[in-house]
């Protein structure tokens, strides 16, 4: 192996090993540190609870927790939770959440101790098994993770990607679609498809996949997130093609469980005979359970030989009763058999999963579950892997590392994978980055958008990505009044702002006396109390309009501000920092900028990709919020105050606006 390339991985192994630790110490250094009450506050804890189970699935218990107190949390679905009686840190009882209510939340759990019925609490858990698969991969890559790292190195020249003639199976994809699809599918190595906010990434690369197995090919499809591949199973699942959804299914969309490894099984011929099996070992079990345990203080040092010796004899020995003897190897017979049993019934299911993924036309899988065992019993023509833009070297070196070529398709000028070791934020480079910049040929970026109004996309398609972006017909000059909201009736600053047709309209603080900021003790963060009421003003007279609550987003980049926005907001309005919108869309957002200050600091603002997913979210209506004369020290936000100033809706707030 190339030097370059063995220290390379070396390095790799390193930056996952201390981003492991960090997440797990930053997750129990919080469980020590807050009490259950504040951890709930934050979000990543439930407390009072008690549960019922209320049904299997595959192999796992359902168990459905509950309490007559509303349950507001950021644990969702698919997320890995640790239950406790008082202390998280003591208990090893971990599940995975498979749905969440207003007053419950139900987890899916291997085993159901008694004591975890009642008076339990839930805390969000680190999630482990994804760090061990990143290793496990880096340490095992094959031919194709190791070309991947050769391109990103510059080690290996990639070949020329030739378009090929196809007939698109999606009669309305547009022709930036159409070049990349076509590109894609005359790339013997790699190909990258850049697409920014709302240009129909997820479409093209549907009409990829099933272009690929037209053509004979098996297709290795996969995501960053558990949803983002859900949304690829959803549009392949009436499209005619073998679609196999491979995870845990508390982690899959209900709707999608037809498509489920674990569903399949229990459909296949063989599936009667696993159950059998699985139920002679479970009674063996119990059989067995009835005699002594051979633990170590009754053997007094036998071996497994001296016990079933002994026993043929009839005899004790040691201080250990015959009667004794005879028990335990009663035990280690039945034992013997409970193992061949379960044995043959986890071959048997291996059997069965081989026959059901060799017929496959797509297996879909998160990239960390690409690592499983199972997803090699097939052989993989291409691996197509969406959001690459948001997942490590690591993670995406899983799928690629099975497939003969890949594809990736994300938005580099969108936000990278979160890293929360400060030492290993190397690892937020990606594999996409690297080589759309080192092979820009090898790209093709999508740019028509079907997201939001024309006068919205303007300024972040001329910042971010050289003015190549349009807007579709459909989309061009929507606004609120097509959902029914009125002008308002008052003749004021206040009309301005929330017009219909003023679509982009930036509420500006300079000049008032209380426009800073200010940080709360002991926390790194930031908060500013003008803006939190000006946000909650706006999104007060938007509801007295008739806008629906989930229509609207609050998004702001520091966490104290968001905590501060929401106390002061209503039930069910968004609020939340960037990282929680990226890949999302609102009809309405209202953006609070949150830095003021006599120095001109804006601090981590400056990550422009921070900006550029803040200002793609809406649809129809984007408020800014914040301070031109702070803001305007960075050439890109004082372009987007000349912007807005210049072609949209400007507002100095004044006493007049009543806040």
């Amino acid at each position: 192996m190339d030097e370059k390339l063995g220290k390379f991985i070396s390095r790799l192994k390193v930056l996952v090993e201390m981003e492991r630790k960090a997440e797990i110490e930053a997750m129990r250094a919080e469980m020590k540190r807050l009490s259950g009450r504040e951890r709930e506050k934050v979000g990543r804890a439930i407390l009072g609870l008690n549960g019922k189970i209320v049904g299997e699935e595959l192999g796992y218990f359902l168990v459905k927790y509950g309490r007559e107190r509303e349950i507001k949390t950021e644990i969702s679905v698919g997320d890995l939770v640790v239950i406790s009686k008082r202390d998280p840190l003591k208990s090893d009882l971990v599940g995975t959440v498979v749905e969440k209510g207003k007053r419950f939340i139900t987890v899916a759990l291997e085993t159901v101790p008694d004591w975890a019925l009642k008076g339990v609490r839930l805390d969000l858990y680190a999630n482990d098994i994804t760090f061990k698969r990143w290793l496990e991969n880096l340490n095992n890559l094959r031919e194709s993770g190791r070309k991947a790292l050769e391109f990103y190195l510059g080690l290996r020249e990639p070949e020329e990607s030739k378009p090929v003639e196809f007939e698109p199976f999606d009669k309305n994809l547009n022709a930036s679609q159409r070049r990349a699809v076509a590109k894609a599918l005359g790339s013997h190595d790699f190909f990258l498809i850049h697409g920014p906010f709302g240009t129909g990434k997820t479409r093209t690369l549907v009409e990829l996949i099933r272009q690929e197995v037209e053509r004979g090919h098996k297709v290795l499809a996969t995501a960053e997130s558990n949803v983002a591949v859900d949304n690829l199973v959803e549009r392949l699942a009436n499209s005619g093609l073998k679609v196999i959804r491979i995870g845990h299914p508390s982690r899959v969309s209900r709707a999608l469980h037809s498509t489920t490894l674990a569903y399949l099984i229990t459909q296949h011929e063989l599936y009667g005979e696993l159950r059998e099996l699985r139920v002679i070992g479970e009674n063996l079990k119990e059989k067995r359970d009835t005699f002594t345990k051979p633990v170590p203080k009754y053997r007094r040092g036998l071996t497994d030989k001296q016990i079933l010796r002994l026993a043929e004899k009839g005899i004790g020995t040691r201080g250990v009763p015959a009667r004794l003897i005879r028990e335990m190897a009663q035990w280690l017979k039945i034992n013997e058999q409970v193992q061949k049993t379960f044995d043959d019934a986890r071959k048997l299911e291996e059997r069965i999963a081989r026959e059901i993924i060799r017929e496959a036309d797509v297996v879909l899988t998160t990239n960390a579950s690409a690592g499983l065992d199972v997803v090699d019993y097939g052989s993989y023509d291409v691996a197509v892997i969406d959001e690459a833009t948001q997942a490590t070297i690591p993670s995406v070196l899983i799928p690629i590392n099975r497939a003969k070529r890949f594809v990736l398709a994300g938005d580099h000028k969108q936000l990278p994978p979160t890293i929360l070791s400060e030492k290993a934020k190397e690892l937020s480079n990606t594999l996409f980055e690297g080589l759309i910049e080192r092979y820009p040929q090898k790209s093709e970026m999508l740019t028509v958008q079907y997201r939001m109004n024309e006068c919205l996309m303007e300024f972040p398609s001329r910042e971010f990505y050289g003015g190549k972006i349009q807007a579709d017909e459909s989309v061009r000059n929507i606004t609120l009044a097509d959902l029914g909201i009125r002008t308002p009736e008052e003749d004021n600053a206040w009309a301005e702002v929330l017009r219909p047709e003023n679509v982009l309209v930036f509420m500006d603080t300079a000049g008032r006396e209380d426009r800073f900021e200010r940080q709360r003790y002991g926390s790194e963060s930031r908060e500013n109390p003008l803006e939190a009421r000006l946000v909650k003003k706006t999104v007060e007279r938007l509801l007295g309009l008739g806008v629906k609550p989930e229509w609207i987003g609050v998004i702001t980049p520091y966490d104290d501000q968001r905590d501060l926005i929401s106390s002061l907001l209503p039930e069910g309005i968004e609020v939340k920092t960037v990282d929680g919108y990226q890949g999302r869309e609102k009809e309405v957002i209202v953006l609070s900028f949150v830095r003021s200050n006599k120095k001109g600091e804006i601090g981590f603002l400056k990550d422009l990709r921070r900006l550029n997913v803040s200002l793609t979210r809406a649809k129809r209506k984007l408020v800014l919020i914040g301070d031109s004369s702070t803001l305007s020290v960075h050439p890109t936000y004082k372009r987007l105050v000349d912007f807005v100033r210049e072609r949209e809706i400007h507002i100095y707030v004044g006493s007049h606006l009543g806040v």
